[in-house]
């Protein structure tokens, strides 16, 4: 009750909201009443709110619901305006229809006049029909004025559709003329205007397949453009399509005939001589090759020659591009050794246009801008066709560019993520799988275009470099250690071998993209070794190790005998001490590990580099020990030095000349007149004097 009394008052004519508040406010005992009827207030908005979109859903609806029925009453006078249009050109052309020369109509209310030319009195009956239906377009009065002898083959209402057959466009009438087409769409006062004509040489006619609920559909392609219309159903498709067919059939043989008989008057008579008299018998010998020339002229009235044009069209549009290419070679054949008449020559080119859109169109489908899944193979069937096209040439152009493209996206699509050598698997993979695939791809494609052959490895090259590349912004210019470079090379290195299967050998354009990065990495350590050295040799004190424990000089023992070497038993002295200086077995251990990270590097191009390298970090330790010597004065000190001194003479030297002869295959001149320049010769026992 008190929620009725609430609505009237908030409904009323003359209600005041702040009144209204303010006598509530002063009527309310505390903050709880003014809540409560807050919550009252709030409650009648949402039930006006609801009733509301009730109110506004049913309104809409009953719109609808009367715009429906709008429409349909506006089809429905479409429909008996265009009915009673029909009836009176049936009834103008009753009389001509009773005489015995004349055809029956067709079904359907459609009106169809035979397709030859008709100058007797019967043959003005079109002309009245045609006359009597363009009266009614808007914009095609001009049709009859210009060509007095056009003739209405066929008409009636059809629906267009767009190009993807989803939507509903609007519904035309069209018109089928001896020598063009014409869509009308509905104009005013139950008439039409005119919206396109369509000359029946330039469009062809493409049966749509039904695709429910898109049935009873053809296209009609043009330049530039293309239009689908549905019929009614399947017989006034089928009508339309026979139509359209007899319509540009007659019109081709209308215009050969016509040039014909021009070439004909514009051609001298032939010469006769006086003796004939009526017969064109002569004994001229230019006379007989006429004759033979009229032998050798190639007939090209046939059906599927007269149609090619309008195929080749319909097979561009449906993107069968295969059985484009075979009628252009079931012509080059059926053409072979013809003279090259005016005929053949307007015939060729009409077909060189359709053959630069088939090209164009092949072209786009191998452009980058493609969609690049499918691999290599997803190409084949565009490059196949222009081979056979004669666009060897451009095919193969085409077909490594987009594997061009395809490779870069694949590698910029890797994520640098995890561990260097990780992610250089997964570039490797990548990279080496699609050069492969491409490579077996190329040589299905092009196995009788040997030319083509030298394009691939120019394009292998460039892909070598844009691999090598990010390999390089991963591996060397992000500092990584050279263990870790010589593994991702390792790896770029026996995928490289894959290819050797195929007979693709692309290990000397690796090298000769990595030498730079990996000669900088090798004098980036070589200096960091050589830095190590004379920081340790600045800090040497010449004292025997101390391990202090069995484990840890086992652990040395180990190193030093994966590193080679295999006589450092004998330097091991009592209880966990080593005759040797903790500098000289930090320098062992770190130019024997230098040594074999480079050997994995290693191919010919870097040979004396890593030699001049070797070089320079062994003087370093040599003339450390050459200077300690001479400059000792204690004799047990002294003593010591020279028992490092053998060590690294006698042992180490040894061992890195020979492991690097073992990793070169062959000998390392300068390391071996290094060591026999560098042993020490003690020129008197007693002297402080030592030569190195």
């Amino acid at each position: 009750m008190a929620d009725a009394r609430l609505r009237r008052q908030l409904e009323s004519g003359g209600f005041e909201p702040r009144a209204y508040v303010q006598r509530l406010s002063q009527q309310s005992d505390g903050d709880r009443d003014l809540q409560e009827h807050r919550q009252r207030v709030q409650t009648l908005a949402d039930e006006t709110a609801q009733s509301l979109k009730r109110n506004v859903y049913q309104n809409y609806r009953q719109f609808i619901r009367t715009a429906r029925e709008i429409s349909y009453l506006e089809s429905e006078m479409y429909q008996l305006s265009h009915i009673l249009t029909e009836q009176k050109g049936i009834l103008e052309a009753l009389p001509a229809a009773l005489r015995p020369d004349r055809e029956d109509l067709l079904p359907g209310g459609a009106a169809a006049f035979p397709l030859r030319e008709a100058e007797d009195a019967a043959g003005t009956q079109p002309q009245r029909s045609l006359t009597t239906l363009l009266e009614k377009v808007e914009g095609a009065e001009h049709l009859l004025r210009d060509s007095p002898s056009r003739q209405l083959l066929y008409n009636g209402d059809l629906q267009e559709y767009d190009t993807d057959q989803t939507a509903h466009l609007q519904k035309v009438h069209v018109f089928l003329l001896s020598d063009c087409l014409l869509v009308a769409v509905p104009g005013k006062r139950g008439g039409y205007r005119l919206d396109a004509r369509y000359c029946l040489d330039d469009l062809a006619v493409v049966n749509v397949k039904d695709h429910p609920p898109a049935k009873d559909m053809f296209k009609i392609l043009t330049r530039p453009e293309s239009r689908i219309f549905q019929a009614e159903n399947a017989k006034v498709k089928k009508e339309w399509l026979e139509m359209l067919d007899e319509a540009k059939k007659s019109r081709a043989r209308s215009e050969k005939r016509r040039k014909e008989e021009e070439m004909a008057a514009m051609a001298p008579p032939a010469p006769r001589s006086p003796e004939a008299s009526g017969k064109q018998v002569s004994g001229n010998p230019f006379e007989e090759g006429d004759d033979e020339n009229e032998e050798e002229r190639v007939d090209l009235d046939l059906d599927w020659i007269l149609e090619l044009p309008e195929d080749l069209d319909v097979c561009i549009a449906q993107r069968d591009f295969e059985g484009a290419v075979d009628l252009l070679d079931k012509l080059n054949s059926y053409l072979a050794g013809a003279p090259l008449t005016q005929p053949v020559k307007e015939l060729k080119a009409k077909v060189e246009e359709r053959v630069r859109q088939l090209t164009e169109v092949l072209v786009f489908e191998l452009s980058p801008d493609r969609s690049l899944r499918g691999g290599p193979k997803a190409t084949r069937r565009a490059v196949s066709q222009l081979i056979r096209l004669g666009q060897s040439t451009k095919a193969c152009e085409l077909f490594l560019k987009n594997r061009a493209t395809a490779v870069h996206t694949a590698i910029r699509q890797l994520r640098i993520e995890g561990a260097t050598l990780l992610y250089i698997h997964k570039l490797c993979n990548v990279f080496f799988t699609g050069l492969l695939e491409t490579a077996k791809e190329f040589e299905m494609d092009f196995a009788g275009n040997s030319g083509c052959y030298s394009a691939f490895i120019v394009w292998s090259r460039s892909a070598m470099k844009m691999f090598v590349d990010a390999f390089s912004k991963q591996v060397f210019d992000s500092k990584e250690s050279l263990s870790t470079a010589a593994e991702c090379v390792k790896v770029a290195k026996e995928h490289c071998k894959q290819l050797s299967e195929i007979g693709l050998d692309l290990t000397f354009i690796l090298h000769v993209l990595l030498v730079k990065d990996i000669k900088a990495a090798l004098h980036s350590y070589k200096d960091i070794i050589i830095e190590a050295t004379k920081h340790r040799n600045s800090e040497e004190m010449w004292r025997r190790m101390n391990l202090m424990t069995p484990e840890a000089l086992g652990k040395l023992r180990e190193e030093l005998r994966s590193c080679g070497i295999t006589n450092f038993e004998q330097y091991i002295a009592e209880d966990c001490w080593v005759n040797l200086s903790y500098t000289v077995v930090a320098f062992t251990k770190q130019t024997m590990a230098f040594l074999e990270e480079a050997l994995k590097l290693y191919f010919p191009e870097l040979h004396m580099v890593l030699l001049d390298s070797l070089v320079e970090i062994i003087l370093v330790a040599v003339q450390h020990v050459d200077y300690s010597l001479r400059c000792e004065q204690e004799s047990e000190k002294k003593n010591f030095i020279r028992q490092n001194a053998l060590f690294l003479y006698e042992t180490v030297l040894v061992v890195v000349e020979k492991r690097f002869e073992e990793g070169v295959g062959k000998p390392a001149k300068q390391l071996h007149e290094l060591r026999n320049a560098s042993r020490l010769i003690r020129v008197n026992p007693e002297s402080t004097m030592s030569v190195v």
